[in-house]
């Protein structure tokens, strides 16, 4: 068999379960999300085109770990099922080093960091404005067609609008009536000859404005005390909702930001506020997008020994390890955010992951090419095994 074609046959049995468990991880945390994106569909009237686009732009988000994380879990399932068809050990027969059959995965290694990279710099960044963007124009466009004159309107989270007539074309309300009962505020009532929304895209922001009324409320010192306010003018924010309430930020969010503008505001962030948690987050999150592409160049050099490691409790103990091992990055690398953001380590700290599965998974390499046993893989896939065992007997 010529060499291409070994590195073909090695690609085509690690592409395929690798995208099977893309599609089903990324289904899997998408869940949650589609049933609120559901939810705006059958009880808000929104268009199911602006449903898909929202759902497509939650895609990225999610990617940029489960892709890692399928390309791993395809290692260990193609080669764990040539193990234990014993064709790794024919390959071994027929002259096939394990360097050798590491050449192609190394080579898709390289093309799932990059496009991991691309995820966590670009893609992301992207579609999280997008996401805010398009929730914002739906919410708006509700909120201006949706308020009907003569009916107590609940579209926001703890008001209640009433408007005795509603202009048509401007969207300007007559006789409102308003109960505010949001929370971290005192209920109030709130009265006015005349109001419109306004909104402004580039903030996200929405506001009613108020002319001509009272606000009435308990007065907070005593319970039978009672407030009652008169105002020309008074601007009531209104809240979209929770995916969007943290837009309303004067500072951009981190995870809407891109590289080059997270490296810039840490660089003209001055030394005496290096200290803020804003500051650290954005530290975190920098290191954070340029650590994680680094893991599936990591994930080859563990994934190879062991895949290619003799099992007798079938092919779904490879699938198992992998999980197992992806959790232990995934935990470290969530120790090493949290070292960062709440005690103030130094925030290279976030790529002690990568070096503990580089040095790993290199000294396992090396032992798996001049077949020496590995002990503590061993003692591992025995634990597996083991689980495996008594979870399928159930």
């Amino acid at each position: 068999m010529s060499t291409h074609r070994i590195y073909r046959y090695l690609l085509r049995e690690t592409l395929v379960p690798m995208f099977l468990g893309l599609t089903v991880f990324t289904l899997v945390l998408l869940m949650g999300r589609i049933l609120k994106l559901v939810e705006l569909v059958v009880n808000k009237g929104v268009p199911l085109m602006d449903i898909l686009l929202l759902f497509a732009s939650l895609l990225p988000s999610f990617l940029v770990l489960t892709l890692p994380l399928s390309f791993l879990l395809g290692i260990m399932a193609g080669l764990g099922r040539m193990s234990s068809d014993l064709e790794i050990l024919a390959l071994k027969a027929s002259g096939t080093s394990l360097y050798q059959i590491a050449k192609p995965l190394a080579a898709l290694a390289l093309a799932v960091s990059l496009a991991t990279a691309l995820l966590t710099t670009t893609v992301r960044p992207a579609s999280e404005q997008f996401f805010k963007q398009k929730l914002f124009d739906i919410a708006s466009n509700r909120a201006n067609i949706g308020i009907e004159p003569q009916v107590f309107n609940d579209e926001f989270e703890g008001i209640v609008i009433y408007a005795n007539d509603i202009d048509e074309r401007s969207g300007a309300m007559q006789g409102v009536f308003i109960s505010d009962e949001r929370k971290n505020t005192l209920p109030a009532i709130i009265l006015a000859s005349s109001g419109h929304i306004v909104s402004s895209p580039s903030t996200l922001t929405m506001t009613l404005h108020l002319e001509g009324g009272t606000i009435q409320r308990q007065g907070g010192g005593s319970a039978n005390a009672f407030q009652v306010v008169g105002f020309h003018q008074y601007d009531l924010s209104l809240d979209l909702g929770q995916d969007s309430a943290s837009v309303n930020k004067p500072r951009k969010r981190r995870k809407t930001m891109f590289l080059d503008e997270l490296r810039h505001e840490l660089h003209a962030t001055p030394v005496a506020d290096r200290d803020t948690e804003r500051y650290r987050e954005l530290s975190a999150e920098y290191q954070w997008r340029l650590a994680l592409p680094v893991a599936p160049l990591v994930f080859v050099l563990i994934g190879i020994p062991l895949g290619i490691q003799p099992v007798r409790s079938g092919r779904g103990s490879g699938f198992a390890i992998g999980l197992l091992v992806f959790l232990g990055y995934y935990l470290l690398l969530s120790l090493a955010n949290t070292l960062v953001v709440e005690s103030g380590q130094p925030s290279f700290i976030i790529w002690m992951p990568n070096l503990v599965f580089l040095a790993v998974g290199l000294s396992i390499l090396k032992a798996a090419a001049m077949e020496r046993p590995l002990p503590l893989v061993q003692a591992g896939r025995r634990w597996t095994e083991y689980l495996c065992r008594r979870l399928w007997k159930r």
